[in-house]
């Protein structure tokens, strides 16, 4: 079994939590020894919620590392605090997992994997989103060349998202928070690299958030692949799902997706008419049903790539290409131009 110290225990932290202790794939491998919050009545309160009797509670990581020496560090602190953070866990010879976004900028994710490698440990990130069934349905569909060459994925995410606290403060709070799920999952999905994209930011009339609550994106990837994203998270009316809605084309077809159960794909059956005659296709299911619990996939994923000597399928050095993704749309709205995506 594991030990392990979270540190960052405010309502994210439920998530994390629940699935160590509830879900089948992870039950019974992590014990958390420690709980860490600069409100320590929050790591109390959370001691008391799972029952974590035996846990070490503080507000200070370094001392709470030092007393308990866990394998692991889980960090589900705000963007602002995850580098110290991270620094502080791999110091100690932890794993770390994070929540996203892996950094709040670019030089600060390069360090957090220079400071990996020199540690010896692993660090990725809780990219939750890719291990759902939709996504990976959609990845084994793209895959089998069903609908041909892939040309284009386009995905709208409207969302009237009321969270209170920190993100309604944030700078980019939209493409930073969130869209990192759907650019990753974008990236995944196309199995092809970023290169550029030209972005337009707003914080449309009405928004109770302080900046960017919504944004309108083309990214280029490679073979002439083309990513459009369009999202708000200050729409209200008609939301999408969390994951979007998404139609997906191909030289020879076509899927739509709602971002929850509803697939429909259909490629072209015929050869004459201004129309050409369609036909559905099916949507394959998951390889492996393993890889579509979300939260607790992830989780899973990163403890066997400890136990292998693998790497994480969201390890910090393939996450980093969907924060550069997330940083170049910032940049692109700051200067209303196209910007290159770093390798």
């Amino acid at each position: 079994m594991f030990t392990a110290v979270l540190a960052g225990c405010g309502s994210m932290s439920r998530g994390w939590l629940s699935a160590l202790a509830e879900h089948p794939l992870l039950r019974g491998r992590v014990a958390i020894v420690g709980l860490v919050d600069l409100d320590t009545s929050m790591a109390s309160e959370r001691a008391a919620e799972f029952g974590l009797s035996e846990a070490i509670v503080g507000n200070n990581l370094d001392q709470v590392l030092s007393q308990t020496k866990p394998d692991l560090m889980f960090d589900v602190v705000t963007p602002a605090a995850r580098a110290d953070v991270v620094t502080t866990g791999l110091r100690h010879g932890c794993h770390v997992l994070s929540e996203k976004p892996m950094a709040a900028s670019l030089e600060a994710a390069r360090t957090l994997l220079a400071a990996a490698k020199a540690a010896g440990r692993l660090h990725a990130v809780i990219q939750n989103r890719r291990f759902i069934a939709g996504v990976r349905r959609i990845r084994r569909l793209l895959d089998s060349g069903a609908l041909g060459e892939l040309t284009s994925l386009n995905c709208d995410f409207f969302i009237g998202a009321h969270f209170g606290g920190f993100r309604e403060d944030m700078d980019n709070v939209l493409l930073l928070d969130m869209a990192i799920h759907t650019l990753d999952a974008a990236r995944f999905m196309a199995g092809k690299a970023p290169r550029a994209v030209y972005c337009l930011e707003t914080n449309p009339r009405g928004s109770w958030y302080r900046h960017g609550a919504a944004a309108n994106a083309i990214f280029e990837f490679d073979d002439d692949v083309v990513f459009n994203f369009r999202g708000s998270w200050c729409a209200e009316g008609a939301n999408t799902s969390w994951e979007g809605s998404w139609r997906i084309t191909g030289s020879r077809g076509t899927l739509l997706w709602d971002g929850a159960d509803q697939f429909d794909a259909n490629v072209v059956a015929g050869d004459s008419g201004f129309l050409r005659e369609l036909a559905p296709i099916e949507v394959p299911l998951p390889l492996e049903a393993d890889e579509t619990h979300g939260h607790a996939s992830v989780i899973a994923d990163f403890l066997e790539a400890i136990e292998t000597g693998r790497q994480p399928e969201t390890a910090g050095p393939d996450n980093i290409k969907s924060l550069a993704m997330v940083f170049a749309a910032i940049e692109s709205a700051r200067f209303r131009q196209r910007v290159i995506i770093p390798n």
